[in-house]
């Protein structure tokens, strides 16, 4: 089987890009020239790899798996490039970092001191909710994965770098904003607004509550944390949040942190990867820069 190097990057393309224009673009060659290979590749592996329906293409089931054969290929020449040019005095290459949508609002500090050390990187940051982030970790898309739940059913290396407590918040001019603690039974009248099913934070609450015996009356079901914060604004009830999904503003004047015998609920956030993925050096001296970080900011 004659496949070179190129033409495995070119497929690699078409399975994250879906469309053969897309991938002719990636590899900055003509459309023609990018069908021409995609034959090539597919008469040298002797199966069909793909199907285009309604100008999308679909990988078929050997197909995925020379996608994930060629990722492993790229990613080990990758890793040996990040290490020649490290011999060399040279600190460049990429990093692909996929979080949760709770930890955009400290991740891209962290990113930004790292860029800072290392300006010539090529750095990819995905955004998902956590579903999204576990389907990247499952097809290995990614160097490192930051979340607050990790998936039990995949076999991973996990590793705890800074805590995630979730507190319980109330509009700013709630009256029991003013109390000096409350109780878990005084929320039974309260209504609440939740993360949606499945999300990291949401988990945790009902893991707490359940624990707690205490059945919260669960009024809105939401997608964001600023959609959230802008119903606890509106008075539409309470609801549990990240506390980093707190800027200093919002606690001053909008929303109130209460104090509250069962709450914060301690969670942390985990750094994650498939068990026995060889990290890169970038992504390893990020690992690092991770951790420091973190416990600077404790």
């Amino acid at each position: 089987m004659n496949i070179t190097f190129r033409q495995l990057r070119l497929f690699l393309a078409l399975a994250d890009t879906g469309s053969v224009s897309a991938a002719a673009r990636v590899l900055h060659v003509t459309q023609p020239t990018a069908s021409m290979q995609l034959k090539e590749i597919t008469e040298a592996v002797g199966l069909p790899l793909y199907e285009v329906v309604s100008r999308k293409v679909y990988l078929t089931e050997m197909g995925h798996e020379l996608a994930r054969s060629a990722r492993a290929i790229v990613s080990e020449w990758e890793n040996f490039e990040q290490q020649a040019d490290g011999l060399k005095g040279f600190t460049r290459g990429k990093l692909k970092v996929a979080v949760v949508s709770t930890a955009k609002y400290f991740i891209p500090r962290l990113l930004g001191t790292f860029c800072a050390k290392y300006p010539d990187l090529d750095i990819s940051l995905e955004v998902l909710n956590r579903d999204g982030v576990v389907k990247r970790l499952e097809e290995n898309l990614d160097d490192l994965y930051i979340m607050s739940q990790p998936p039990l059913n995949l076999d991973i290396e996990d590793e705890i770098f800074m805590p995630n407590p979730l507190v319980l918040v109330a509009p700013k001019n709630s009256p029991m904003a003013k109390k000096k603690l409350i109780d878990i039974a005084s929320l039974k009248d309260e209504q609440f607004i939740f993360r949606e099913k499945g999300s990291g934070t949401r988990m945790a609450i009902d893991a707490h509550f359940k624990k707690l015996k205490f059945k919260p009356d669960v009024r809105l079901e939401l997608g964001s944390n600023e959609a959230i914060k802008e119903a606890v604004i509106g008075g539409l009830g309470l609801a549990v949040l990240s506390k980093y999904s707190l800027s200093e503003a919002s606690t001053q004047n909008e929303v109130a942190i209460l104090k509250c015998a069962d709450f914060p609920i301690e969670t942390s956030w985990h750094i994650v990867r498939p068990k026995g993925k060889k990290l890169s050096p970038i992504a390893s001296i990020f690992k690092k820069h991770l951790s420091d970080q973190a416990k600077a900011w404790r």
